[in-house]
């Protein structure tokens, strides 16, 4: 990677840097609201997109990196935008985590219920002492396999 050597050049790598993070939040954001409207399919489709915009976005960062003290004297406003793009970045970020890890929690859930509802029926009925059923040995457990393709 070659040093920068004027303004236009350090203005040119921000503006590059911003419109990726500026299109990164935008597919995030679209991520976010398919994961919500439980399209996950969708949602899924979208890993290829996400990947080459984040391998983009890491090779723009790293040249940033490397001419950090020529870029911040050559276009101090420019970067003063690329921190406010950053920071509605990091916003939109933290709700698709929430949202993922929502729908994560709910779909663990969801096969836990399934898994002790197989095992309950697998299990012979039986009655304790007291004349209620008792809760199925764990020996009965049985196997649950799940196809993680969607």
């Amino acid at each position: 990677m070659k040093p920068m050597t004027n303004a236009a050049e350090a203005e040119t790598a921000l503006d590059e840097l911003s419109g990726l993070v500026a299109n990164l939040t935008a597919l995030l954001a679209q991520e976010t609201a398919l994961v919500r409207a439980g399209e996950i399919r969708n949602a899924a489709a979208m890993q290829p997109a996400k990947q080459d915009l984040t391998g983009r976005l890491f090779t723009a960062g790293e040249r940033i990196k490397a001419n950090a003290k020529f870029i911040l004297g050559a276009a101090p406003t420019r970067c003063a935008a690329l921190k406010s793009v950053q920071d509605a970045f990091r916003a939109v970020i933290r709700k698709n985590m929430i949202v993922l890890a929502t729908a994560h929690g709910v779909s663990e859930g969801i096969v836990r219920r399934l898994s002790s509802e197989v095992t309950r029926k697998a299990a012979p009925q039986i009655y304790g002492a007291s004349g209620r059923t008792t809760a199925p040995s764990p020996k009965h457990a049985r196997p649950l396999a799940v196809s993680k393709t969607l």
